[in-house]
């Protein structure tokens, strides 16, 4: 007997599931890929390249990465551009102490990052996107150079643009307009491209859509070019001559007090051979002189010699010497500039007020300790902050200072402009970063400051790169890296301020506002979709 298998009528079985090709699964990672390139792309436009202009396809392609995106794929797409950027650009901070504490800090300012990502992916279907996903990017700068430890706010857009077309706008708003003008210019670069693809493929776009789109691109430019008038390098105090002096640091092989005595002595001697340079009639005389933090770490108030080293050099060049001392006063450690006198020693001081966390004070010291006991003790005794902005009287010549970390401060380096300064000093020590981009990073930042304040900037270090910056960011001068020097130079003395300085801190409000309401718009519509 032949026994016959019955029919199965395969409509009735599930369907099974087709696992998905290697091809898509690959292209499922391409978002990934291209927000974490892009950001590595950001980094690239940052000095010590001169590439400013790649900052606009960088942004170009996170709007394309994030339009129209959910707010979990956006964190983590943002997190990625946040983690392609900041981690090569803060390489840097794990020089001394190993890699832990850089992937840390990257890996928390990242944070910011990714939650601009989703703010911008709100607001990307809103009509005139790249003005709210642009004012989105600096909220998103406005608080992380406010939280966690008083801000960090290396890295914003600004600081990779002093060789930029839109450099100027510096002096409208300061570096959140600068770097707004730089973000819409590249969100609006997508667009464009997104708009003439829709109109290549339907023969159809929508005109407002379309003008939005050029606007965006086109607008930030000629607002650049307009605000070119607004960059003078006219004195309109006079001018003074001025010395920069760099020391240098000895290298590897002394202890601690024979190192910090070192460095005290090798600005002494360079401040000395500049002065038989001037005797001899090679340079001209300075009006003052002025050296790095750090140039004197032994206290000159509580070490005799120490100040009479100090003293020696001032009555060589015959000029009063900014001097960058760690002071120890009442049981507290300061950070300090002092205006040393050829005749009457110390007269002025300024205590650094923005001192660097992790760097000059340790927060959570308890909690690190416990992880890493060598990270507490590198920075045995934390220092205090000053209360008042710093403003020298050299005579003639009124000089703010901003200690180093300070010039990445907007507030820390206007109000010694709205304080009588006449020109900036950023003094600054970086020999604890060797060689890396750092030093060219904060080079940026005071060219940054230059022209938002139309003021001559001096940046004395103690082993490079120092520099003469002009009220319109060019360098007339600088020296290499690991060598002692000096750079003597007439400058321009100003008086009058920018609508940067004037404004203060009321662009950067605004363009927060107006984050907040296209995020808010966008909200309101995302839930009167789902209502519907």
């Amino acid at each position: 007997m032949t026994v016959t298998a019955p029919s199965v009528d395969r409509q009735d079985e599930p369907e099974a599931k087709a696992s998905p090709s290697w091809g898509a699964r690959l292209l499922r990672l391409v978002p990934a890929a291209a927000a974490a390139l892009s950001g590595v792309l950001l980094y690239v436009s940052f000095p010590p390249r001169t590439l400013w202009w790649l900052a606009l396809p960088a942004f170009a392609v996170l709007g394309r990465v994030l339009r129209g995106r959910g707010w979990k794929a956006a964190l983590g797409l943002g997190y990625l551009f946040g983690l392609g950027f900041l981690l090569p650009l803060l390489v840097w901070t794990g020089v001394e102490v190993g890699p832990g504490p850089w992937l840390a800090l990257v890996a928390i300012e990242a944070v910011f990052v990714a939650l601009v990502g989703v703010g911008v992916a709100a607001v990307s279907k809103l009509p005139a996107w790249p003005v709210w996903a642009a004012a989105v990017w600096i909220a998103g700068e406005a608080a992380r150079a406010r939280v966690p430890f008083h801000g960090f706010p290396w890295g914003k857009i600004a600081f990779g643009q002093a060789d930029g077309v839109f450099l100027p706008l510096a002096a409208v708003g300061g570096t959140p307009v600068l770097g707004f003008a730089v973000v819409l210019c590249g969100f609006g670069l997508y667009d464009v491209v997104r708009v003439g693809l829709e109109w290549r493929r339907t023969r159809r776009v929508r005109r407002p859509a379309a003008a939005i789109a050029l606007l965006s691109l086109v607008l930030p430019v000629v607002a650049a070019l307009a605000a070119r008038p607004l960059v003078s390098d006219e004195a309109e105090d006079g001018t003074a001559t001025v010395a920069v002096i760099q020391g240098n640091v000895p290298r590897l092989g002394l202890e601690f007090n024979a190192q910090r005595r070192a460095v005290l002595d090798y600005h002494a001697r360079e401040t000395e051979r500049l002065a038989s340079e001037v005797e001899a009639g090679k340079v001209p005389q300075p009006d003052f002189v002025l050296w790095p933090e750090n140039s004197s770490d032994i206290d000159p108030f509580a070490n005799a010699d120490a100040a009479a080293v100090i003293d020696r050099a001032a009555r060589a060049i015959g000029a009063p010497i900014s001097v960058g001392g760690v002071i120890e006063r009442d049981g507290k450690l300061y950070n300090e500039q002092i205006l040393w006198d050829p005749d009457k020693g110390a007269t002025q001081t300024y205590d650094k007020r923005q001192v660097q966390p992790f760097g000059e004070y340790l927060p959570l010291r308890s909690l690190i300790g416990a992880v890493n006991d060598t990270w507490t003790s590198m920075v045995h005794q934390d220092f205090s902050r000053g209360s008042e902005p710093g403003v020298f009287d050299f005579g003639d010549a009124q000089v703010g200072l901003a200690t180093c970390y300070e010039a990445a401060f907007d507030w820390a380096v206007r109000d010694t402009v709205t304080h009588g300064a006449q020109m900036i000093s950023v003094p600054s020590n970086n020999a604890t970063f060797d060689r890396s981009e750092m030093t060219y990073q904060q080079l940026a930042m005071s060219r940054v400051r230059a022209v938002e304040h139309s003021r001559t900037v001096t940046v004395p270090v103690t082993s490079g790169v120092s520099a003469i910056i002009m009220p319109d960011g060019t360098i007339s001068q600088k020296t290499g890296m690991f060598v002692a020097d000096s750079l003597v130079q007439e400058v321009p003395l100003r008086s009058s301020q920018t609508p940067a300085t004037r404004l203060g801190i009321l662009p950067e409000i605004a363009l927060v506002l107006v984050a907040a309401g296209g995020v808010g718009w966008a909200i309101a519509v995302g839930v009167r979709g789902r209502r519907v």
